[in-house]
């Protein structure tokens, strides 16, 4: 089974952490229609990718928590997607 080496931006955390290449598929592609062309809460990218996540997928997939927080780390990484900067609650958006 093919699988996705995804990293961590935080200098401090080195490592690698491996998944299937169909789950780093669907849920990129789900945060990134999550997103949109808006900033999104971290606090809400986990019931907002659900909403773009085929039931096939959601139901083959494990901790949907854990495998969001695993690819949105990676897309980082990639520079596809970015934290704000500033105080409070974690948000995000697409990089352009």
């Amino acid at each position: 089974m093919e699988k996705v080496a995804c990293r961590t931006p935080a200098k401090e955390r080195p490592g690698v952490t491996k998944i299937p290449k169909w789950k780093f598929d669907s849920v990129r592609a789900a945060i990134l229609a999550a997103i949109g062309t808006e900033e999104l809460a971290f606090s809400d990218l986990e019931a907002e990718v659900r909403k773009n996540l085929a039931d096939d997928d959601y139901h083959r997939m494990g901790s949907l928590g854990w495998h969001v927080t695993t690819v949105k780390l990676e897309m980082e990484v990639r520079g596809e997607i970015e934290r704000l900067p500033g105080n409070g609650p974690q948000r995000l958006r697409r990089v352009v």
